[in-house]
C-alpha cells in the first residue's frame, strides 16, 4: 500500500485534492490532507503534517506532495519529527500538486513499483492542459 500525504497552505485546498483523488483512487493509497495552519489560517503546520504521515505508518511508502515552497521546509520540519521506522518510507515529491497528486493514485492502482509512481507524478509537470 502506498501512503499519500497532501500538503497545502489552505485546508481547503488540502481537503480538495484529497477528495479527487479519492474519486480515482483504487484502494490501493491511503490519502491524507495536512493543510492551514492553526484556526484555519493560511500556512503550515509541522505537528498537522507530521501526524497525517503517521496515520499513513501502515504504508509501504509514504510520499508527500507540497503546493508552494515554505511547505517543504514544515514538511521537511515534520519529518525530522517522525521515529525513524517512518521516517525512512516518506519521500518529499517534486511535483504538481493536484496534477502529480492525481497521476501518483492512478498509476499506484496499476503498478507496485514507487519509482514508476514517482516518476509519473514528477512528469505530470509537462502535462499539457490545452
Amino acid at each position: 500500500m502506498l501512503g499519500i500525504i497532501v500538503v497545502s497552505h489552505s485546508e481547503k485546498v488540502a481537503e480538495g485534492v484529497k477528495d479527487i483523488a479519492e474519486q480515482m483512487n483504487s484502494g490501493q493509497v491511503l490519502i491524507r490532507a495536512a493543510g492551514g495552519a492553526e484556526d484555519g489560517r493560511i500556512g503550515t503546520n509541522p505537528v498537522k503534517i507530521k501526524e497525517a504521515i503517521e496515520e499513513a505508518k501502515v504504508a509501504d511508502n509514504i510520499l508527500v506532495f507540497v503546493d508552494i515552497g515554505s511547505a517543504v521546509m514544515g514538511t521537511e520540519t515534520a519529518i525530522d519529527m517522525l521515529e525513524k521506522s517512518i521516517r525512512e518510507k516518506v519521500k518529499i515529491v517534486d511535483a504538481p500538486l493536484v496534477e502529480g497528486v492525481l497521476a501518483a493514485v492512478i498509476q499506484a492502482s496499476v503498478e507496485q513499483d514507487i519509482e514508476g509512481v514517482i516518476n509519473t507524478a514528477i512528469e505530470s509537470k509537462n502535462m499539457c492542459k490545452l
